[in-house]
C-alpha cells in the first residue's frame, strides 16, 4: 500500500535552482522535500554531476552566495576571469588579437566573474542545507502523477494541502542516465549529451521502465502546500500543468570540450572570443585546475535544396570530441590545439525560449530551465536559474510563516518573467553576433561587424553581471506611479501600490527595484569595517536602514530621535508584524548608518530601539554603523557613493533578497508603516 505524507514545499529537481530554493527553506525552517530523478551511485552519473555542466558565476550570484555564507569557498576554489580578448581576422585572413576589455566592469561589485564547476557549487549548497536543517536531496525519485485542486489555492488554513504528487522510487539502474564513454586522444570521458537539448526527454521512458521493473521501489503520495518545478528544459512539472516554452532554435550547433590544452595559442588562459574568416567561432573559458572550456561552432542543421533549414536537429551520433577538436583547429589556425586530458564534453543547439506561465495560481512554480532556455556562452543559465528561486524562496517562506499575505507571490512571475525575456533578447543578439561570419568589408551586409560585436559584448557585461536587474513597481517595490506602470522591459503590470511612493532623489545611487549596492562602513561599537551587503544575510528578514546624516548637527539628531520614538511605540510596525514569541529583528530589522566621526559617539548615545536589548544576549552591538575612516581599509565614503546628502539623510527599506523596496525621508514614519501594512499580516 502506498504511503502518504504531508509537506509544506515539494521541490522537483536538485540542480542549482532547486538547491537555492532548498537553501531558503532550510534557513527559514520550512518543512521541505527535494527529489530528483537521477541517482548517485553509478560512476557515470557521478562524473556527470561533478564534471562539466554550467560553470560561470557572475558578480550578483557571488553576492547571493555571500548572503548564505559560502561565497568565500567559491572565491577561493574558482578561476578568476579578469580580461576578455578579441581575436578576429586581419587583412590576410589570419586571426589576430584585436582588442581587450575587462571581464567585469570595474567597481560594480566587490566580486568579479569566476568559473567553477557545478558539482562544487552544488556541494556548497548541500553543506549549508545539511548544517541548517534535516532537508536531504532524495535522488532516484521520480514524480509520476500530479493533482492540483485550484479551488483551494487561496485557502490559507494551515491544514490545506491543495497539491498531491505521486512519487516512484527508482532502482539505481533506472536512475542512471545512459551515457557514452568516449575515447579521444587516448583518454576516456563521459559525455554530457544526456543533459543537452540535442537529447530527447527520457522521463516517459523512465516511468514506463519503473512500472515494468519488479525491482522498482515504493510508490508514495505526497500532499504539499506549495511546489516548485526546477526539473530542467524537459520539465515534467511544466508538462503536467499544460504550460509550454515559446521561442525558436537557430541552425547553429556548438560543441563543448573541457580539456587541459596543449597549444601555442598565447591567450589560452584568458577569456577569448575568436572569429575566423570562414570557419566559425570559438569562445575560450579558462577554468580551475589548468582546465579550459572551449565552446566551438561545429556545424549547422541539415539544409533543404533551396538552402532553408530542414527543421531537424543535427545527428548527434556524428558529433564527438574529435569532430569538435577538428573544428577548433580549423577556426584557430594557424595556431595548433590538442590535449591529453579530456574531462568532459557535450554538444547543443542554440535556442531561446520562455515559458507561457511561471506559476499555477501561485501554488506551483517553475524556475530555471523549466521556464527559460538559451545558449550557455553568455554565462547566464545557472546564474539566472538560481536568481529565480532566490527571488521566490523568501516569499513562500514568509507566507508559510504567516508574516506576509499570499499576494506577494504574484510578484514572482512578473519580476522573473521580465528578466527571462530580457535575457532572451540579450542572448538572441549575442548568439547571432558570435555565430555569424565576420563582415569582409563595410559593404558586406550579411557579415557581422566586429566593431558591433565588441560593443555589444562590452554593453552586455553589465547585464551579464546580474547587477542590472531592476524590478518594477508593486506592493513590495515602492516606485513612483509612472515607474510602477510596468516591470522591467517586458511591459507586465504588477498591481503597483499607488499609496507609497519613493523619493529617489534622497538616495540617488540606491535605486529602487535594484539590489542594494555595497560600500564599506564601520561598526560603531568596535570600529570593524564591513561591506554593507555583509550585514544583509539571507535569513528572510526585511531591513529598514536609517541614514540620519551628520549627527553632530542638532537637526539631524532631532530627526533620528523623532523616528526612533515612533519605532519604539507598542503600535509601531516593528511590534505589530513580529510574532509575540519572535526575536525583535526576526521579521523587520532596523539598521543605522550615520555620517561623521565614530569616536564622537558611543553606542548608548543612540536610542535603545536602534540597538535593542535581549534578556539573554544583552545589548545588540551590530545594528549601528558609521561612514568614517577605518584604521586599515580606508574610507568607504558610503554617503557619497549612495548619493545621500549628510545634511538631509534618508530612510531605505531593503527586501530579504537585498533589493531596494523604498527610499524616503527619515522622518516619514507614516510611509514606512503604510508600506509594510500593504502586505504584512499583523500578529495576534
Amino acid at each position: 500500500m502506498a504511503s502518504e505524507s504531508k509537506v509544506d514545499v515539494l521541490i522537483v529537481g536538485a540542480g542549482p535552482a532547486g538547491m537555492m530554493m532548498s537553501a531558503w527553506m532550510a534557513r527559514c525552517g520550512i518543512k521541505t522535500r527535494i527529489v530528483d530523478k537521477r541517482g548517485t551511485k553509478a560512476s557515470t552519473l557521478i562524473m556527470s554531476i561533478f564534471n562539466g555542466q554550467a560553470d560561470g558565476l557572475q558578480c550578483r550570484t557571488l553576492e547571493i552566495f555571500d548572503s548564505f555564507g559560502f561565497a568565500d569557498r567559491a572565491w577561493l576554489e574558482s578561476n578568476h576571469m579578469l580580461e576578455i580578448c578579441f581575436w578576429n581576422p586581419d587583412e590576410s585572413g589570419k586571426i589576430a588579437r584585436s582588442g581587450r576589455i575587462p571581464d567585469t566592469i570595474p567597481g560594480i561589485s566587490r566580486f568579479q566573474q569566476v568559473v567553477l564547476n557545478q558539482g562544487r557549487i552544488e556541494r556548497f549548497f548541500l553543506d549549508q542545507i545539511e548544517r541548517e536543517s534535516d532537508i536531504r536531496v532524495e535522488r532516484g525519485v521520480l514524480p509520476i502523477a500530479l493533482k492540483f485542486d485550484e479551488s483551494k489555492a487561496e485557502d490559507n488554513s494551515p491544514d490545506n494541502y491543495p497539491i498531491t504528487v505521486t512519487l516512484r522510487h527508482l532502482t539505481q539502474e533506472e536512475a542512471t542516465p545512459k551515457q557514452v564513454a568516449t575515447s579521444a586522444n587516448g583518454m576516456t570521458a563521459s559525455d554530457g549529451l544526456f543533459r543537452s537539448n540535442l537529447a530527447a526527454d527520457d522521463t516517459a521512458d523512465l516511468i514506463k521502465a519503473a512500472e515494468l521493473n519488479s525491482k522498482a521501489g515504493a510508490v508514495e503520495t505526497v500532499h504539499a502546500k506549495y511546489m516548485l518545478g526546477a526539473d530542467g528544459a524537459h520539465s515534467w512539472v511544466r508538462r503536467e500543468l499544460g504550460f509550454t516554452l515559446e521561442g525558436e532554435s537557430t541552425d547553429y550547433i556548438w560543441g563543448v570540450l573541457d580539456i587541459v590544452p596543449i597549444t601555442d595559442f598565447p591567450d589560452i588562459r584568458m577569456r577569448c572570443a575568436i572569429h575566423s574568416a570562414e570557419s566559425g567561432s570559438v569562445m575560450v573559458i579558462p577554468r580551475e585546475n589548468k582546465l579550459v572550456r572551449l565552446y566551438i561552432q561545429v556545424t549547422t542543421t541539415e539544409k533543404n535544396a533551396d538552402g532553408t533549414s530542414a527543421g531537424s536537429r543535427a545527428d548527434r551520433s556524428k558529433i564527438n570530441p574529435e569532430v569538435i577538436l577538428a573544428s577548433a583547429n580549423k577556426i584557430m589556425a594557424p595556431y595548433k590545439l590538442s590535449y591529453r586530458t579530456l574531462d568532459w564534453w557535450t554538444a547543443y543547439q542554440i535556442g531561446q525560449r520562455v515559458g507561457t506561465h511561471f506559476s499555477a495560481n501561485e501554488r506551483i512554480f517553475l524556475a530555471g530551465d523549466a521556464v527559460h532556455t538559451h545558449s550557455p556562452k553568455a554565462g547566464q543559465g545557472m546564474n539566472v536559474s538560481m536568481q529565480d528561486t532566490f527571488n521566490l524562496g523568501w516569499k513562500i517562506a514568509s507566507v508559510l510563516k504567516g508574516t506576509a499575505d499570499r499576494s506577494i507571490l504574484k510578484s514572482y512571475e512578473v519580476e522573473r518573467s521580465s528578466i527571462a525575456h530580457d535575457l532572451i533578447k540579450f542572448d538572441h543578439k549575442f548568439s547571432r553576433l558570435f555565430s555569424g561570419r565576420p563582415a569582409k568589408d563595410v559593404m558586406d551586409e550579411e557579415g557581422i561587424s566586429l566593431t558591433e560585436f565588441k560593443e555589444a559584448f562590452a554593453k552586455g557585461n553589465m547585464f551579464a553581471s546580474g547587477i542590472a536587474v531592476n524590478y518594477g513597481g508593486s506592493s513590495i517595490v515602492a516606485k513612483s506611479p509612472e515607474a510602477a506602470e510596468t516591470n522591467g522591459t517586458n511591459g507586465v503590470t504588477n498591481g503597483a501600490s499607488k499609496s507609497v511612493v519613493s523619493r529617489q532623489e534622497l538616495a540617488t545611487e540606491v535605486k529602487v527595484g535594484m539590489r542594494m549596492p555595497s560600500h564599506k562602513v564601520l561598526n560603531q561599537s568596535d570600529a570593524r569595517p564591513w561591506h554593507f551587503q555583509q550585514r544583509l544575510p539571507s535569513n528572510g528578514t526585511w531591513r529598514v536602514v536609517l541614514f540620519p546624516g551628520d549627527l553632530t548637527k542638532a537637526d539631524r539628531r532631532a530627526d533620528l530621535e523623532a523616528v526612533s520614538k515612533q519605532l519604539s511605540q507598542p503600535t509601531s510596525f516593528l511590534k505589530r508584524f513580529t510574532p509575540k514569541d519572535g526575536r525583535y529583528d526576526s521579521v523587520i530589522e532596523v539598521l543605522t548608518v550615520h555620517s561623521g566621526h565614530r569616536q564622537e559617539f558611543g553606542i548608548f548615545d543612540f536610542p535603545d530601539v536602534l540597538h535593542p536589548f535581549h534578556e539573554v544576549d544583552g545589548w545588540d552591538y551590530n545594528k549601528i554603523f558609521v561612514d568614517d575612516q577605518s584604521y586599515h581599509e580606508g574610507h568607504g565614503e558610503a554617503y557619497k557613493n549612495y548619493g545621500i546628502d549628510p545634511a538631509v539623510g534618508a530612510a531605505v527599506i531593503i527586501r530579504p533578497d537585498q533589493y531596494v523596496a523604498y527610499v524616503g525621508e527619515i522622518t516619514d514614519y507614516s510611509s514606512l508603516d503604510q508600506f509594510f501594512s500593504g502586505f504584512m499580516l499583523e500578529q495576534k
